[in-house]
């Protein structure tokens, strides 16, 4: 089973050899030079194999389906370049509060939410990602490899927000976002919370209902769209695993969900539709290299490597993630849940310069509209 950073200090520091030689403790931050930034992800490779050395690259990810990555994504890159990865797993706010307050943090490489991604490169908690050392990189789709371009971090997945509900349990045909103002689902509907990952994707959702750009009058048009949508609403949940007992109870007929999360729920509710609205609110999930990385050619290999085809295909299937890679391709049955396709080249893409900016007082008028 894969090894978190605070259960792994100890072990590592008896059975592991960091690069140079010095053993490397992922609970302090100690640990072995960059190999060179002028050293290619390939040449780390071989150095690394020839040396018989066993590097370290320690990694801030999620932990959904830990056991599904462990064996698709972290075990061959072991193998491959002779590498130990020790995770250290959580939520996005949580991990990205952690890295922001450390700054000898042991972290190497994180992944994250576009949100929160953008807000770390405005921090400054991220380098400047140099694509030329990315063999994959002219194989992403354009908004990706624009992202990388602007400093933005490495797409690896995209995922978007749809309706997922109990065609049992309501009255109405459900096709579109604005059915979920519909009278006759009073006291069905869950949402998001604004502070996860699809939180102000209900404000932007809101702002389209009611007919306004969000970025003409920063949420207000909105938050009155929202209140309105308040009978509706059973509450706002903070993590998708929440809905599988929400629906199982009959808390709820109705609910806004990332495609991420679906595949859990509908194996828990196999009567449950799920579907993805035109027009969906699309966020990539990108990774990005911290300014302690500790072994930039180790961190770069690793970038290349989830941007590949071939990991994209496998961790496509096995975790429901969208591609980022335009060369993966799957069938329609493969892509039910996925955002993939069509609806990847129709959805919309939040501006999270601007939602950085309003997002503490959208937070706070989201208590007082929907969590008072």
């Amino acid at each position: 089973m894969r090894k978190n950073v605070l259960a792994s200090v100890l072990c590592m520091a008896m059975l592991m050899t960091a690069c140079g030689g010095a053993a490397k403790d992922a609970g302090d931050g100690a640990g072995s030079e960059a190999a060179g930034a002028d050293t290619t992800a390939a040449a780390a490779q071989d150095a690394g194999d020839g040396a018989g050395e066993t590097k370290t690259l320690v990694l801030s990810t999620y932990g959904l389906s830990a056991d599904i990555s462990e064996e698709e994504v972290y075990t061959p890159f072991e193998e491959e370049y002779n590498c130990e990865i020790v995770t250290d797993v959580g939520g996005t706010n949580d991990r990205y509060t952690k890295l922001a307050a450390d700054s000898q943090s042991s972290i190497d490489v994180i992944e994250l939410s576009q949100a929160m991604t953008a807000k770390g490169f405005e921090e400054g908690l991220f380098t400047d990602i140099d694509m030329s050392r990315l063999e994959n990189a002219s194989d992403l789709i354009d908004v990706a490899k624009a992202m990388a371009e602007d400093g933005q971090g490495v797409a690896y997945t995209i995922n978007s927000i749809g309706i997922i509900y109990d065609p049992a349990a309501v009255d109405i045909e459900i096709k579109s976002y604005d059915d979920l103002w519909d009278p006759s689902l009073e006291g069905m509907v869950a949402i998001p919370d604004i502070t996860t990952t699809f939180g102000p994707a209900m404000v932007y959702m809101a702002s389209d209902h009611a007919g306004v750009d969000v970025t003409s009058d920063q949420g207000e048009a909105a938050f009155q769209a929202l209140a309105e949508l308040k009978p509706n609403l059973v509450k706002s949940y903070a993590k998708s695993a929440d809905l599988i007992n929400m629906f199982t109870s009959g808390e709820v007929a109705v609910a806004l969900v990332g495609d991420f999360g679906v595949p859990t729920i509908l194996a828990a509710n196999p009567d449950l539709v799920y579907f993805s609205p035109e027009g969906t609110y699309a966020n990539f999930n990108l990774i990005s290299i911290t300014k302690n990385c500790q072994d930039l050619d180790l961190a770069y290999a690793y970038l290349d490597y989830r941007i590949s085809e071939g990991l994209q295909t496998k961790t496509g299937k096995a975790l429901n993630e969208g591609p980022t890679n335009k060369n993966v391709v799957f069938t329609e049955e493969e892509a039910s849940s996925m955002t993939y396709g069509d609806v990847a080249a129709n959805a919309k893409s939040l501006d999270y310069g601007f939602v950085n900016g309003v997002l503490d007082s959208w937070i706070d008028q989201w208590n007082r509209t929907i969590n008072n």
